[in-house]
């Protein structure tokens, strides 16, 4: 039960850090040989099994979504320490650069092995996210329209 509300914990705070615009907790979670992988054919979509390629997609999603700010509904952990699941149910929110709001919802699964991140899996509404990409190509995000980060990187 204790190991259960530590990893909560955790990933709370990890979440609590990008609201506040600082990515290096939650790329520090990530064990060496962990996988991430974003559903969709969009700049964010794509799998990376490298720490630099996750470590790219997070300053990828930094830079299209400066603003980003996740609203954690509920988060639900089992397992031992050396095989973790933990799933978060998330909406966000962030401006795009016409000046308009937006936002998504969708489900963060994670497996740990003490602690550490093994493999993430990103589940949300891919129609929003594209649009939203869409938007931010054409007010000048340039990253918006680029190809997935992919398996290599």
């Amino acid at each position: 039960m204790i190991y259960r509300a530590i990893v909560e914990y955790k990933l709370r705070s990890s979440f609590a850090a990008i609201n506040r615009g600082d990515y290096a907790p939650a790329i520090a979670a990530f064990a060496p040989n962990a996988e991430h992988i974003f559903f969709g054919d969009h700049a964010l979509g794509g799998a990376r099994r490298s720490p630099q390629g996750v470590a790219r997609w997070y300053r990828r999603l930094q830079a299209l979504l400066p603003d980003l700010r996740f609203d954690i509904q509920s988060i639900a952990v089992s397992g031992p320490p050396w095989n973790t699941r933990a799933f978060v149910e998330w909406r966000d929110s962030f401006t795009l650069r016409s000046g308009e709001p937006a936002g998504n919802q969708g489900v963060h699964a994670f497996t740990l092995k003490w602690g550490k991140v093994t493999s993430l899996r990103i589940y949300c509404d891919t129609d929003v996210l594209q649009r939203a990409l869409q938007t931010q190509a054409q007010h000048g995000v340039a990253e918006a329209s680029a190809a997935p980060i992919g398996a290599r990187a």
